[in-house]
């Protein structure tokens, strides 16, 4: 996934130990707040670190704002997909990243506490990817209760469906680039499935996959009615389970550069 160059782009810094990807869809109200504490909290732990911001469909001013926190700061990038799709967002900022560990992060969460715990982990080789987990025991969701229902119904159905042996796959990760890469390359389903097909494949595939309790609390409400997702989410599901069963890919494989225009959707990050 390419977008044209940015004209405040600069010559290529030098690898970044930490790469951090955060899907952003029509984000510019919090945009500016979140990165400059994400972009704090970052450099306690480490001072090679990149901020990709994959930035999907927008029709506000995300996409400004995101330049002008990069021309304050050439460590946060902004690239722009075609059309909200959260999973070729994330799928694209993963392909895109260039440091030795990369961190999936959601713009209303930019949780410091998972960073540094999740990177200890990495750095001492002790799991390939590591899950910030809502359900396990010891995490606290914070969320309203629709949602927290929504997420146990929804990973019920991977566990028994698809073999999944966790209790979450959405939300905040953080893998070993070398070993994750590869998989996001065999990922076939986009939107919001692409993040449980990243943990599942990883599992299954033989990763050490890691689930460590967060402490979830949202700066603000979903950009997309929670109802309204579920249509969709079902039909990935079904192409997911396909996929996973030995049956072949359901989809064409999510290409690594999309077109750099569609019209856009009433899908949402």
């Amino acid at each position: 996934m390419s977008a044209p160059a940015s004209p405040c782009a600069e010559a290529p810094s030098p690898e970044p130990e930490i790469s951090v990807v955060i899907p952003v869809h029509n984000e510019a109200a919090i945009l500016q707040e979140s990165v400059t504490d994400l972009v704090r909290g970052l450099s306690d732990l480490t001072d090679r670190f990149e901020v990709l911001l994959a930035e999907n469909g927008s029709v506000d001013d995300t996409v400004a704002r995101g330049e002008a926190l990069h021309a304050a700061d050439p460590r946060v990038e902004v690239f722009s997909c075609p059309r909200p799709n959260y999973g070729a967002a994330l799928r694209a900022g993963l392909l895109r990243a260039r440091g030795r560990f990369v961190i999936c992060e959601e713009i209303d969460l930019c949780d410091a506490d998972f960073h540094r715990r999740a990177l200890q982990i990495l750095r001492e080789d002790g799991a390939d990817l590591v899950v910030g987990s809502k359900a396990m025991p010891g995490a606290r969701d914070h969320r309203p209760a629709l949602r927290r229902l929504a997420t146990r119904v929804y990973n019920g159905l991977l566990r028994r469906a698809m073999g999944f042996s966790g209790t979450d796959t959405h939300g905040l990760k953080a893998a070993r680039r070398e070993a994750i890469v590869p998989v996001v390359r065999r990922c076939r389903v986009e939107h919001d499935v692409f993040a449980s097909e990243l943990v599942i494949r990883a599992e299954h595939e033989g990763l050490r996959v890691l689930e460590i309790p967060v402490d979830v609390e949202e700066r603000r409400a979903p950009s997309i009615h929670l109802l309204r997702r579920v249509p969709r989410v079902l039909r990935n599901l079904a192409r997911l389970w396909w996929a996973l069963h030995g049956h072949g890919p359901a989809t064409r494989a999510m290409p690594d550069a999309p077109p750099v225009s569609a019209p856009p959707t009433d899908d949402a990050a």
